[in-house]
């Protein structure tokens, strides 16, 4: 499963309302024996999110539970990746998707990820299933 920047925020600000949710989506696909995928450009916009909203001390912590972990797996967004990822950014002009969120669809294409753990409804306007 893709872990999308809303989903990496909702399960770490506990304000959040749809923060357990996600939690009990992530916690139940790990207990599954899933792994998580995500992107390092998911990765810099999650850190300077939590760092923004909730402070830095939060930031780190989240840096912390992630780093290192057998179960996550960062993809880094390579020259091709991002000159696909270009070519939808400015092919959608109708919608406002960022190009963080375009790097993660051309990477979920590629490594035929279906289910994203997100609140962003630009995922599934793209085809991806969302969870929660």
């Amino acid at each position: 499963m893709f872990v999308d920047t809303a989903g990496w925020i909702a399960a770490a600000d506990s304000r959040d309302v749809k923060g357990s949710a996600v939690r009990e989506a992530r916690d139940t696909w790990l207990s599954s024996g899933g792994l998580l995928t995500t992107t390092d450009y998911v990765i810099d916009e999650t850190l300077a999110t939590i760092r923004s909203r909730l402070g830095l001390d939060a930031a780190e912590a989240w840096w912390v539970q992630i780093d290192g972990s057998s179960r996550l797996r960062i993809e880094s967004i390579d020259e091709m990746r991002r000159e696909r990822a270009r070519i939808l950014f400015f092919g959608y002009r109708d919608k406002q998707i960022s190009f963080t969120d375009c790097c993660s669809f051309v990477l979920m294409r590629e490594l035929r990820i279906q289910r994203v753990l997100t609140l962003d409804h630009h995922f599934r306007q793209m085809g991806f299933e969302v969870v929660p």
